[in-house]
Parts: C-alpha cells; structure tokens; sequence
C-alpha cells in the first residue's frame, strides 16, 4: 500500500489579542499534515504565512499535489517553507512511529533538554504592555515586540514592568534606518541583549556600514543555508523557524551552517500549537536564544501538550510527535 498524504485546516483561539508591526490576530490558523504508510501515520503543523505570500488555500494546494515522496525528495519537491515543513515534520514522525524511535534518535543527535524559551509580549500601548510585562516578570526571557518610530516610552514601560527579566526585542521590519540608529543606543542603555530585523529583509545593508555593539538577529532575511551567505557583515544571529526552513531536515542543515560559519542561534516560532513547536525543542539544544512560546499565547492547544515550567519547554513526549 503506497503513502497517503493529507491536510486539515485548523483554528486555535489565542488568550488574548496578539500584535506586531504589521497587524493583530486573535486566533492562529494552521494546517495539519498527516503522512499514513503501513497503518501508521506521522502529523506536522505549519502556520502560512502572509508576509512570505502563503496562504492556507495555497499552501493546502502544494501539499495536496505532492506524490509520493522521501525526506529526501521532499525537499527538491518543494521550496522551503511553510508546506514543505508541515510534510517534513509528519515524514520524521511517521518513521519514529514505524520504528519505535524517537526521532533524536533517528538524527543521530543527543535527546533534548528542557531549556529556557522566551515569552512575547504583543505590540500596544506603553500602559498595557508595562501591565502585561509586570504579569509576566517571573519569566527569565522577554521578547518585546516593537517596530513603530515612537518605541521608546514601550521598552520603558516593560522595563519598569519587569526589572529583572533578560529583554530581546523584535522590529519585525519595522524601523527604517534612521530610527535604528536613533534608538540603539538606549537598547543598549536599557539591557536589550539582542534586536531581532530591526530593518526590512532587501533594505538592511546599512547593518553592514555601522558598529553592532547590540547584536542583531536575522529573522525575515534568513530562511535556509542558501540565505546563509547574503547575511554576512550584517547580521550576528540567525533566527531558525521551521516554517522557514520548510521543515526539520532543512533546519538542522541550517543550524550546522550557521554555526560553523560562526553566527549565533535563535530559534523561533510563528504563533501555532505545541506541534508546531514539538521538532524545534531539537534545535534550541545549546543555542543563543529560544522563543518557542507559541502554546503559552493559545487559549486551547493539541492533546499531549508540550509541557512549560520553571526548567522552560520541555520535549515532547510520543504521544505528541517524534
């Protein structure tokens, strides 16, 4: 009996209104692969994404039109992104269930950790993000969004919310780069440890012209290893997301490449559920920066949840993925 590949919509209502540089939402659309061979079927998530030209029909359409196919040939089937990753993901659960591995295993790498993830706190007024950081000060990391030519009274506010917790902000393309360099200095002052595309992916070769003495992460202009050498002189880490990469195998060619070629690591996440997230606790293992936290900002997520504590995002257990 061949493969069979299919795909489902599904919509996960979010706590509370979640806003960034370009827009709000209040729930998270994502699509759920399944890949079933021999009676046992391996799922993945991914999120299309606007802001990279996919949509759910669009993305549904790529993996619908799929044959049949091998993480191998999966990745000359289809460009990196988002349908690419939901097939992958399924494909590397699918042989750990076949096989009775988990699939840390099956990429030969050590069994993942608990390790510390950042939490967002969603673009608004200073006032409300000062109170969603005080709610939210016991968490060691902070990513702030920003991205607006008044962000300064924001940052204030979140550091007056949370004095103890380590900051990272993200522009999401938001600054040009008069403001970037209007405002470094004070990310400095402040303690931001780290700014995530403070300019937009195709605008940011000024990064290269000036002193980074706050390190800057590439997120919208790195998307897998062939994106690797357009990022040098101009940007310190690179943000991993599987939705980028078009899955796990791409993602942990990425990671080695980015390594070696001495960048640091984050590795990210667009807003889905704890599948989504569960392939890229495998890539946070010893990295600069986390911020898996996509299921702390769900109102609902998948059965067998990925488990949050004081140690951070843990692994997933079998009955979730891998």
């Amino acid at each position: 009996m061949g493969m069979q590949i299919s795909v489902t919509p599904d919509v996960f209502r979010l706590a509370q209104v979640f806003t960034i540089s370009r827009g709000s939402r209040t729930e998270a659309k994502v699509l759920t692969a399944r890949v079933g061979r021999d009676g046992v079927t391996g799922w993945g998530e991914c999120v299309p994404y606007a802001r990279y030209d996919e949509t759910i029909e669009s993305v549904s359409a790529q993996i619908n039109g799929l044959g049949q196919v091998t993480r191998d040939t999966l990745q000359d089937a289809l460009p990196a992104g988002a349908a690419r990753n939901a097939v992958d993901c399924a494909l590397w659960d699918l042989e750990a269930k076949a096989t009775g591995k988990r699939v840390w295993d099956l990429a030969g790498i050590a069994a993942p950790k608990a390790v510390t993830t950042a939490f967002t706190i969603s673009l608004g007024d200073p006032d409300v993000m000062e109170a969603e950081a005080r709610r939210n000060a016991f968490r060691p990391l902070l990513k702030i969004k920003l991205g607006t030519p008044d962000d300064m009274n924001r940052l204030e506010a979140v550091v007056r919310g949370a004095p103890k917790a380590r900051i990272i902000v993200d522009a999401n393309e938001g600054w040009d780069a008069d403001v970037y360099s209007e405002l470094a200095p004070h990310l400095i002052r402040l303690g931001v440890e780290l700014v995530e595309q403070p300019l937009p992916a195709g605008a940011d070769d000024m990064l290269a012209e000036i002193e980074r003495p706050l390190p800057v992460c590439a997120d919208e202009s790195a998307h897998d290893t062939a994106s690797l050498p357009a990022l040098k002189g101009k940007y310190d880490v690179v943000n991993i997301k599987l939705d980028k990469t078009g899955g796990l195998t791409e993602a942990l060619k990425l990671r080695a490449a980015a390594i070696d070629a001495g960048y640091g690591v984050m590795v990210g996440c667009m807003v889905g559920s704890s599948l989504a997230m569960a392939p890229a606790t495998l890539l946070a293992q010893n990295v600069a920066f986390t911020d898996l936290d996509g299921p702390l900002l769900l109102a609902e997520d998948r059965d067998h949840a990925l488990k949050f504590d004081d140690d951070g995002v843990h692994p997933p257990v079998r009955a979730l993925w891998g």
